[in-house]
């Protein structure tokens, strides 16, 4: 059986954290899903997706029944994440973001392995991409953990604030968090309008990034990203490289792939 792929972050995994970021190697979906698809809505086999998560999950330490993630719609809102929660109803809500803390109430009556509410020390929270923006952010001060799911629309409409936000209030401040970003379309690939321009710099007024040297312009939304944290206090930020649309070995990608790629995920436990 091969093993995932799952590419990790220097300074999450210095602090002990669990967490990934997928890559399309190491799974059982076939045809254009192969092989590590984590999304059935393309079109992929419900049963194949699961075994997929299953092998991503054990990769990262991280049990099944743990991992939380939402309907993603390229917008602002956050879901803060309990162990009470279930997460296949967590599931079917809308949110690209998610957050989590360390209960202390203590763990929920059910286990995470059982498919219902998880215990604090299991629980995962994940968002799925294809070329949007994946960020993974830790807080050393309470524990917590945020997933974020940022495209250009993401980006605009301040999902990533929304997150540190989250965060932020529970630690008092922003000064304990650490950030990964993960692989995604980059400059080179990622051609956009001139509505899209105007969108991307009337939230991140850094013309850096966009590229003008080509004929139409293109966005690098991993550098706005980066500006967006910073700019939020956030100043240890990595990181882990990889174009989706370049690197086909590796990643799925909507835009080179169309409707039927498949999906990645990015997770991130609780400490």
């Amino acid at each position: 059986m091969a093993e995932p792929l799952v590419l990790k972050s220097e300074l999450l995994t210095a602090r002990g954290v669990r967490h990934g970021f997928s890559t399309r190697i190491g799974g059982v979906s076939e045809g254009p899903f192969a092989t590590l698809n984590v999304a059935v809505g393309p079109g992929d086999r419900a049963e194949a997706v699961e075994e997929n998560l299953r092998r991503f999950t054990a990769a990262i330490g991280v049990e099944r029944g743990g991992l939380y993630q939402t309907s993603q719609v390229h917008g602002a809102d956050v879901r803060v994440v309990e162990p009470s929660d279930d997460p296949a109803a967590v599931l079917h809500e809308r949110a690209d973001a998610l957050a989590a803390f360390p209960s202390s109430r203590g763990p929920s009556s059910r286990g995470a392995s059982s498919g219902g509410p998880s215990t604090a020390a299991h629980l995962a929270v994940g968002v799925r991409t294809a070329d949007c923006v994946p960020i993974l952010v830790h807080d050393q001060v309470t524990g917590g953990v945020a997933a974020i799911h940022a495209g250009w629309r993401g980006v605009v409409s301040g999902v990533v604030s929304a997150a540190v936000a989250q965060l932020a209030i529970r630690a008092r401040g922003s000064k304990g968090l650490v950030a990964a970003i993960g692989p995604c379309i980059g400059p080179c690939c990622f051609e956009i309008g001139d509505e899209v321009v105007g969108a991307l710099l009337g939230s991140v007024p850094d013309e850096s990034i966009i590229l003008r040297d080509r004929e139409r312009p293109h966005a690098d939304l991993r550098r706005a990203v980066r500006l967006q944290l910073g700019a939020l206090g956030v100043s240890e930020v990595e990181d882990v490289p990889g174009c989706t649309r370049c690197d086909a070995e590796r990643f799925y990608s909507h835009r080179r792939d169309g409707a039927r790629s498949g999906r990645l995920l990015a997770a991130i436990a609780v400490s």
